[in-house]
């Protein structure tokens, strides 16, 4: 079996904007010593050639500042009416199914990804979409990852496109792009310039009405079949969060 790694690495990056840095403080190993000394064990009594434990904090990690899924709570305190999950409320037989991958990366930036999009490419690929299936969507700006315009371009999910994979049965979908609707920057202002509120957040928003889970800054969907492997996706069991990070593999027979 080949296992394809779909996560980034969480590490500090300088080209990180303010809302996504990731610091963390890395403690060597002999720092530990002072520390078991403290505890009460004399130097004397330590093993030979020990030379302490190595130990890492994590100093500054937003929920979506790598690699993570979203929960229904993200979108909304209420999904149809009723208070929507959060993270470590996903239900674990939605995070392992078979993956299918569907292939935008034809789309310009700020072009949002449509039902016919998705119709047209299966038909021209003859694959089909099952219920419980983890749809992964491709666009190629996972090249953009740790620069400063990462999360300022590339294409997104309509909310129409995101009610209709839900309605096909897909509770867990995701995109290699920095968010799962068009870039922020480009929704905020045209917004703005058409005083239109139905523009911002479009696909998000459909979780309001419909509960679905969307993983987002997946990496190496090039490396995989459009079809014929397995996704495990199960995100850090944080309490009451919004979503998670979350170390996502594909797996190929």
């Amino acid at each position: 079996m080949k296992i394809i790694d779909l996560s980034k690495p969480i590490q500090y990056n300088k080209n990180d904007p303010w809302f996504m840095k990731v610091k963390i403080k890395h403690k060597p190993h002999k720092k530990a010593k002072w520390l078991i000394r403290f505890l009460g064990l004399p130097f004397k009594l330590f093993p030979k050639n020990f030379d302490g434990w190595a130990d890492d904090v994590i100093q500054k990690m937003g929920v979506h500042s790598t690699t993570h899924i979203d929960a229904p709570w993200h979108y909304s305190p209420t999904t149809n009416g009723e208070k929507s999950k959060t993270i470590d409320q996903i239900p674990l037989d939605i995070c392992y199914a078979d993956g299918l991958v569907i292939d935008m990366k034809h789309k310009k930036d700020f072009d949002p990804i449509t039902v016919k999009d998705i119709e047209q490419f299966l038909q021209n690929e003859n694959l089909e979409l099952n219920p419980r299936m983890i749809v992964l969507i491709k666009t190629g700006r996972d090249k953009f990852n740790g620069t400063k315009d990462f999360h300022k371009v590339g294409t997104g999910m309509s909310a129409e496109a995101t009610s209709w994979l839900i309605d096909k049965g897909i509770k867990v979908m995701g995109i290699d792009s920095w968010g799962w609707d068009l870039p922020l920057p480009y929704m905020l202002k045209k917004a703005k310039e058409t005083n239109n509120s139905e523009l911002f957040w479009e696909a998000h928003l459909v979780g309001q009405d419909k509960e679905y889970w969307h993983m987002e800054q997946l990496v190496n969907l090039d490396a995989l079949p459009y079809s014929g492997f397995k996704v495990a996706v199960f995100p850090l069991k944080i309490v009451g969060a919004s979503a998670a990070p979350a170390r996502i593999v594909a797996m190929l027979d």
